[in-house]
């Protein structure tokens, strides 16, 4: 007879600005790897993303809709204080390239410092997603280029009247 483990709850944390199917594919995986999984919409000082938090926890909340096993949040602040506060003590990074690897590296090194029992466990990406990230979505989305094939339908749509309401968008 085979023990079943309990669920488990990780923190799935980004910018998602927007989310891709990328974001996705680390969304489905982690489910089947931890159960339940809490996506958390940061704010990054510094950053001036797209979609406001509201935006992109909205959008992430139609785009998990059918997995019942994900909520969505938002935070602002550090990480290991936040994931305090949810009492949870695994975040999910999803990994495509070397270069996120040593950035992604050094956060979950000075998380760990500042809180030693937060543990960080690494996905590598689809090699289907390898080049995709929101920064390249939203320069193709700019300037009238096909998203479809990099988004879900609803964020499409999103990025199509945010940049129809920009002086000097196509």
């Amino acid at each position: 007879m085979v023990k079943q483990m309990p669920e488990k709850l990780v923190v799935y944390p980004g910018t998602f600005d927007p989310v891709t199917f990328g974001h996705l594919d680390v969304i489905e995986r982690a489910q089947k790897l931890f159960g339940r999984v809490l996506v958390a919409v940061a704010t990054k000082p510094g950053k001036k993303p797209l979609f406001s938090v509201r935006e992109r926890a909205s959008l992430l909340a139609d785009c998990t809709k059918a997995m019942p096993n994900v909520g969505v949040d938002s935070f602002s602040g550090l990480l290991v204080d936040y994931v305090k506060r949810k009492k949870v003590g695994v975040v999910l990074r999803g990994l495509r390239a070397l270069s996120d690897f040593e950035n992604e590296f050094q956060q979950a090194t000075i998380n760990r410092k500042l809180s030693p029992e937060f543990e960080t466990i690494f996905v590598v990406t689809n090699p289907k997603y390898f080049y995709l990230n929101s920064s390249v979505v939203k320069e193709i989305a700019s300037m009238n280029g096909k998203v479809d094939c990099f988004v879900p339908g609803s964020v499409e749509r999103a990025l199509r009247k945010k940049f129809s309401k920009r002086p000097g968008s196509i």
